[in-house]
């Protein structure tokens, strides 16, 4: 691993059996591993380029058992990476060597479904389909949409803040998640928000979803849901260049209109989603975009005149229209399978996820191009065009020497590019260890200090997911030192205590 940590603590790691024996004393049975083989399938999570095995592994059933895990380990100083499904692609699980890792797979059920104030509270090892799948006999659904969302479970999804593809119109995770109940490092159990509509005081639930596990360990989520629409179609819309097919989404959000959902893919992806799922893309163009239009069945087909001249007028050379509900479906399929059928054409890939404004998709598209040949790796690009939110996927093989680095160095420069057009590092996948060092790049030292500050409030002694989002490893007390110039403090005159 190239990748700089915190140093294991030799202590913790001398005490690896004693502490395997505690925690089975708080979940018993199987809720404990520690054989090396046994944990080998946690030791990375979706981003696999970087491994390391945990101290133990320990699957709690209930809050109460999170509570007295979190109280054990904060007592004794001991490191704790909380773990979902294990699907984030920035390294947000990755386990550390003195760490327990804190895996809420089995926190899988739904413990309500409110009808009447729209809205389900689920435990947070529930995948996110699996909410929608629980109210669709309703006609209800739950709107962020992660590509992973057979497998990705709604506690990751609010630690990293995800999103997917109707998140242009219909939001994050943080714009559809109401309350969380979680536990803090002490083992004290806390709920912010509930099934209410708005929360008084701070924004803590603003500041829990999103923060990648540094805070505390979500045990239950209320989500909010919404009642299918009456109608949805989606245009299956090709171009000559990915810089006219960005231009196209430029224009359809400058012109008022807000598609449920609108997605870019560039030649690669097309092809290998499309020899992967038989989905009926066009195969003579460069660039693909899939806008999807719900609501009133009038509004839908005066909106899809609308989208169809626009991509006319920018050069447009296919343009289908979905029939039926299993040729909208087939649309989508191509796109939610991308990231598996790039799998199929090169042994790795490296997926990046950074946002910027719509405006600038053309530069930055044109950008990864002279990338891709300064490099030597090819590229290919599914994202959320809507948004602005990027996924380029920079093809590379592990088995030859240098170019997981080469890759990474790639991913970066994307990653800077996007920042300099006024976007940002992340839009969905979070920061974990894959963005860490690039922090400065976006934010000052003063607005690194001061998130450190919320860190600390909840968190003093850095011992939940330590090493991730924060480039540099310092204590909580480094936050509050004095800088003394030529052997004098500032403004000596204070009186201080």
């Amino acid at each position: 691993m190239s990748l700089a940590m915190p140093q294991p603590d030799a202590a913790v790691l001398a005490k690896r059996a004693e502490i395997a024996a505690d925690l089975r004393t708080i979940v018993p049975g199987e809720g404990v591993v520690e054989a090396p083989n046994e944990m080998r399938v946690f030791e990375t999570d979706g981003l696999t380029a970087y491994r390391q095995l945990p101290l133990v592994v320990v699957l709690p059933e209930t809050t109460q058992q999170v509570s007295r895990i979190l109280r054990y380990c904060n007592e004794r100083n001991i490191r704790v990476v909380p773990r979902g499904s294990g699907t984030s692609l920035s390294g947000g699980a990755l386990p550390l060597a003195d760490a327990v890792l804190l895996v809420m797979s089995r926190f899988n059920r739904i413990l309500d479904i409110d009808y009447v104030n729209r809205c389900v509270i689920a435990q947070p090892g529930v995948t996110n389909l699996g909410i929608s799948q629980a109210v669709e006999e309703e006609r209800f659904y739950y709107a962020p949409d992660p590509s992973s969302q057979i497998a990705c479970s709604i506690g990751g999804n609010v630690a990293e803040n995800s999103g997917g593809v109707h998140c242009l119109k219909y939001g994050l995770t943080a714009n559809n998640v109401l309350g969380v109940e979680m536990v803090l490092i002490t083992g004290e159990v806390i709920r912010l928000g509930g099934k209410h509509l708005d929360s008084e005081g701070y924004d803590l639930l603003g500041v829990m979803t999103g923060s990648e596990g540094l805070l505390g360990v979500v045990t239950e989520v209320t989500v909010r849901i919404l009642q299918r629409p009456e109608a949805a179609r989606a245009l299956l819309l090709g171009f000559p260049s990915s810089e006219q097919a960005g231009q196209c989404v430029a224009e359809i959000i400058g012109a008022g209109i807000i598609p449920g959902g609108m997605e870019m893919m560039d030649e690669p992806a097309i092809h290998a989603a499309e020899d992967f799922v038989q989905a009926g893309y066009p195969l003579d163009v460069e660039a693909l975009l899939i806008v999807e239009l719900d609501g009133p069945g009038p509004e839908i087909e005066h909106l899809i005149g609308q989208v169809e001249a626009i991509a006319t007028d920018n050069g447009s050379t296919t343009c289908r229209i979905s029939q039926s509900e299993e040729e909208r479906l087939a649309f989508w399929a191509g796109r939610k399978a991308a990231f598996p059928a790039v799998g199929r054409i090169s042994p790795d890939y490296y997926c990046m996820d950074g946002t910027i404004p719509r405006k600038e998709l053309p530069r930055v598209l044109a950008g990864m191009r002279e990338m891709s040949e300064r490099y030597g790796l090819r590229v290919a690009n599914v994202f959320h065009a809507g948004d602005g939110n990027l996924h380029p996927l920079i093809l590379y093989d592990a088995n030859i020497p240098g170019e997981l680095a080469k890759a990474e160095s790639f991913g970066n420069d994307i990653l800077r590019l996007c920042v300099e057009v006024g976007g940002v590092l992340t839009g969905e996948h979070g920061v974990g260890v894959e963005k860490r060092d690039l922090m400065p790049v976006m934010f000052s030292q003063v607005d690194l200090d001061q998130q450190m500050r919320v860190k600390c409030a909840f968190d003093p002694n850095h011992l939940l997911n330590p090493g991730k989002v924060f480039p540099q490893l310092r204590r909580c007390a480094e936050l509050g030192r004095m800088h003394i110039h030529a052997g004098k403090m500032p403004f000596p005159d204070i009186p201080r205590f």
